[in-house]
């Protein structure tokens, strides 16, 4: 009966083994865990339902442009504090958390990049970073990568993802509205491509202005989309909404948006519509 009293080892004697925390992603939409080297690979696209995952500004940057192409432009624009905003959390502590947190400086990253032999200026919106609101140091880059496109005659291309404007600055958020779309404007007259890609999500002032106002707008699949939210709709109007109604397919099917392009797809699509633009053979 020695054997009973062998020290037992492996499982059964209780050790721990050591397992990577980050080996595996579990998918918010229809709950099925993926390798996470798999899901890289997918573009944080669930290969099992296909739902598209949020991704970092410089995810898209990395996706829409070739290899050590794109350089950053404006790294020093950052928020400030001009009303010196403070509720359960004071905003400088906001978004100092939100600096630590992201690594970015705003909610924006922007410059300008190859896309298949073809300079662009690019903005991207970050949700990570306080959830995609622009405030007036986010209006200032995407302006400043309008301008750039405008004055260096090539075309734009800004990547949406926010909750809309941000409401710590009180009226100097929404006057980025109008700013980002007079540049709009002005390209437009000068026949300067702008293609807008909205993803999930994009709401408020973002929406209401230079997100909507790309001479291409196209989204993501599934990509909420709108200017407020179903519940404030709803009890505005008092009328049940349809289905989906927010959804960029619903959008695409009742005149909103162009195309809605699948994430692996979105440098060539967009590669090819800038050709025919720009009257140039990719």
């Amino acid at each position: 009966m020695e054997w009973f009293h062998h020290t037992k080892t492996g499982i059964e004697s209780g050790v721990k083994r050591d397992t990577p925390s980050d080996l595996w992603v579990k998918c918010e939409s229809c709950k099925e865990v993926v390798y996470k080297s798999d899901w890289v690979d997918n573009l944080s696209v669930c290969p099992a339902c296909g739902h598209h995952h949020r991704a970092s500004a410089r995810e898209y940057i990395a996706l829409l442009t070739e290899v050590d192409s794109f350089r950053e432009e404006d790294s020093n624009v950052s928020p400030a504090d001009p009303l010196k905003f403070s509720a359960k959390k004071k905003y400088r502590d906001s978004v100092m958390s939100a600096q630590k947190t992201t690594g970015e400086k705003s909610a924006v990253v922007s410059g300008t990049g190859m896309m298949n032999g073809q300079e662009v200026s690019l903005a991207v919106m970050d949700f990570r970073f306080m959830g995609g609101s622009m405030g007036s140091a986010e209006g200032e880059k995407i302006a400043r990568a309008l301008q750039r496109a405008l004055d260096r005659k090539i075309p734009a291309i800004v990547v949406s993802a926010s909750g809309g404007a941000r409401m710590h600055e009180g009226t100097l958020s929404l006057l980025q509205m109008a700013k980002t779309s007079a540049v709009i404007g002005r390209m437009r007259e000068a026949g300067v491509p702008y293609v807008s890609l909205l993803t999930n999500p994009t709401t408020g002032g973002v929406t209401a202005s230079f997100a909507m106002l790309g001479d291409v707008n196209i989204a993501e699949p599934g990509a909420l989309i709108g200017f407020a939210g179903e519940r404030v709709i709803r009890e505005t109007i008092r009328q049940a909404l349809p289905d989906g109604f927010q959804r960029a397919e619903f959008l695409l099917k009742h005149g909103f948006l162009d195309a809605v392009v699948p994430r692996k797809d979105l440098k060539a699509w967009i590669s090819n519509m800038l050709s025919l633009l720009t009257d140039r053979v990719v």
